[in-house]
């Protein structure tokens, strides 16, 4: 028997129309309100001429009467993920995989391939972080959380390096070592260095796709001078920093973009020490007389202690800044760089871990081949600290 009286049609419309408009809680608490007014029998008017189920009607009572948003939807039922029982899993998973981890070779997908199992990382979380053996998840959860992280533990041709020197896995233990020593310490400032290949400014093809299309010239001779971009990544924060040049990339101009950015950051924050991972390349190696000298500089200058480690020859996709060349190549895919005003703002409108690179272009052009003599080199060389056995890939400035 119906006792609700107190409602005309006009009413009944703006109802339904109403709880249409609205979805979750709101709805099921508007429901219950409309209900809740129109008093004995008001649900099952409801579920007759508003065709509002009598579930849903009881659900938002209840929620009205308690204040409690009540989820029940399919996606939260089931068992918790690993991670709500060890808040701490995925972090330290990262911390496990990232000193491994290289960037898709040709730049052409964001992937990150990793040369460490999930068995290796299982072993490691349960040896080296506060784990009980019985609360680690099984290995197929440790994989399952590998891909979600969008690491790729396959074994695939492109990983695997051209050469391996013997001291291969002495040098990368040691660097995990600095680069996790860095990323804790507040008086550091962590960074990646790179530079990339010389841009060829033109109409020229550079493969993907683009809305707007684009005729590039069937061939490849640059009339215009090439762009050369340096790049500098602070893997603890994500923040990047962005260098081009028409000139030659040589261990002054890497020295003075690598000055600017400390610079920058000590303007937002204090720091007494810097660790650079980078490349052994022919303008920045350890035995580079100029850019050996150019850092001592800056260590005298601003009073700062410079660590450098270097990546082994052949496995420069490890070093982190790789991965930002893989984002700026996917940035500009489809493009014709035929302006350097065009490759800027590309470069600029691009984000890596959802921030902004900051971007300079540098006008001045630098001299190459300047070095040192032996004799100046050697005075250097005092003020250097090499580590035993890999003087090579090792170096405390300061």
């Amino acid at each position: 028997m119906q006792y609700v009286t107190n409602y005309n049609e006009s009413d009944v419309e703006l109802w339904t129309k109403t709880a249409q408009a609205l979805n979750g809680s709101a709805r099921r608490v508007f429901m219950a309100r409309v209900v809740t007014k129109l008093g004995r029998g008001g649900s099952s008017f409801a579920e007759k001429n508003l065709n509002w189920n009598r579930n849903t009607i009881n659900k938002g009572l209840k929620e009205l009467a308690n204040g409690a948003f009540i989820d029940r939807r399919k996606s939260k039922s089931g068992r918790k993920p690993s991670e709500y029982y060890l808040p701490n899993l995925l972090v330290d998973i990262k911390k496990v995989v990232e000193p491994f981890t290289q960037t898709e070779p040709t730049f052409k997908s964001l992937k990150k391939y990793t040369r460490i199992t999930a068995k290796s990382v299982l072993k490691t979380l349960s040896t080296s972080f506060d784990y009980a053996e019985a609360h680690l998840p099984c290995l197929r959860t440790i994989n399952n959380k590998l891909r979600d992280l969008k690491f790729l533990p396959a074994k695939v041709k492109k990983t695997k390096p051209l050469k391996k020197i013997p001291e291969v896995d002495a040098i990368f233990n040691t660097i995990k070592e600095i680069n996790a020593e860095a990323a804790i310490d507040k008086d550091a400032l962590y960074i990646s260095v790179d530079t990339k290949a010389a841009i060829k400014v033109g109409d020229f093809s550079r493969g993907g796709y683009s809305r707007v299309i684009e005729k590039a010239n069937d061939h490849d001779f640059a009339t215009k001078p090439n762009i050369t971009p340096f790049g500098a990544l602070l893997p603890n924060s994500g923040k990047s920093y962005l260098w081009f040049t028409e000139g030659p990339v040589t261990a002054d101009f890497m020295v003075d973009c690598i000055e600017d950015l400390i610079k920058k950051e000590l303007e937002i924050k204090p720091f007494n020490r810097v660790v650079i991972n980078a490349d052994n390349g022919p303008e920045n190696n350890s035995h580079r007389t100029q850019w050996m000298k150019r850092l001592l500089e800056i260590n005298q200058k601003m009073n700062l202690k410079i660590q450098l480690a270097y990546y082994p020859p052949y496995h420069s996709k490890y070093n982190p800044v790789e991965r930002l060349w893989g984002v700026l190549e996917n940035e500009w895919s489809g493009q014709l760089l035929n302006s350097i005003e065009k490759i800027m703002q590309l470069a600029s409108s691009m984000t890596f871990r959802q921030i902004e690179p900051i971007v300079s272009f540098i006008e001045k052009k630098y001299e190459k081949g300047v070095k040192l003599t032996k004799t100046e080199m050697e005075k250097i060389e005092c003020m250097l600290a090499r580590k035993q056995n890999l003087e090579k890939w090792f170096i405390q400035i300061g």
